[in-house]
């Protein structure tokens, strides 16, 4: 977690909720008023971000005594998950951020556990993408390890992937690859993405390190995995669900990337009580 870029992306999701300031809260309670902030689990989950959250109340309220179940522990329904005391003016004020936050890493990080804990027999590894929200990858990629997941790249500069419109642009695999190679540096992977088992073939003749098989029928997968033969590292992409996941990894391939780990996992039900 890079802590200096996590407390610049706080201060602007401030300055997006609070405006000018919190004008209820502010009619409401003095600045002296204290309190304690207690957020409450309302459904199961996996814990992940508590401590993001108190950094959160820190950017308001400074120096933080806090208490909270750690990342990657299963929560259950009524269970308090973090608690601090402070300010009310101030807690009142952390309270939104602070929950779409954890609401949000705690859904991807369970369902990342479903997802893990389907394959968990198998020799592969489950791993997100960048199909992310914007200003929130850091965060988003943290939660997919805490439910056990690895992530692919952070950015576009953190390996080569040639796609589909890369290789028509140069009419063909070996002529991508060719290219990357005299641009790219040597200590990054080539990874392409193949819809064929004849382009897997060109992968392999152009030596790549990585072979993704996108969206392509468990049949073709299998295939495809055995002509590769362990020849390059093998990733499954495109369609993948809790439902067909162990089929996928069951095919051989070592990687299963998933957009929809970070793109469409649900948020976990958090509430936050306030005791003065």
């Amino acid at each position: 977690m890079d802590f200096f870029s996590l407390h610049e992306d706080i201060k602007r999701f401030f300055q997006e909720d609070l405006g000018s300031g919190d004008v209820t809260s502010q009619a409401i309670f003095a600045p002296e008023d204290m309190g304690q902030a207690t957020f409450r689990a309302k459904d199961a989950f996996i814990c992940a971000g508590m401590q993001i959250a108190a950094e959160v109340f820190k950017c308001r309220i400074g120096a933080l005594s806090y208490q909270a179940v750690a990342d990657g522990l299963r929560v259950e329904p009524g269970q308090e998950v973090f608690s601090c005391r402070g300010p009310v003016l101030e807690l009142l004020q952390a309270e939104r951020v602070a929950l779409n936050i954890v609401q949000r890493l705690c859904g991807i990080a369970t369902l990342t556990h479903h997802f893990v804990r389907q394959v968990a027999d198998l020799p592969v590894r489950i791993t997100d993408t960048r199909k992310t929200t914007p200003g929130l990858r850091m965060l988003e990629k943290y939660a997919v390890r805490v439910g056990g997941g690895h992530n692919h790249r952070l950015n576009l500069a953190d390996g080569v992937m040639i796609k589909d419109n890369h290789i028509a642009a140069c009419g063909s695999i070996a002529a991508a690859v060719e290219r990357v190679r005299q641009f790219a540096p040597h200590t990054l992977k080539i990874e392409v993405e193949t819809e064929t088992l004849a382009q897997v073939k060109e992968c392999l003749a152009a030596r790549v390190d990585i072979i993704m098989l996108d969206n392509m029928s468990i049949a073709a997968m299998t295939e495809a995995v055995q002509y590769i033969a362990g020849q390059a590292l093998v990733e499954a992409s495109g369609g993948v669900t809790l439902e067909n996941v162990r089929q996928v990894a069951e095919t051989g391939v070592d990687i299963i990337s998933i957009g929809a780990l970070t793109h469409s996992a649900p948020a976990s039900d958090i509430s936050m009580e306030l005791t003065t």
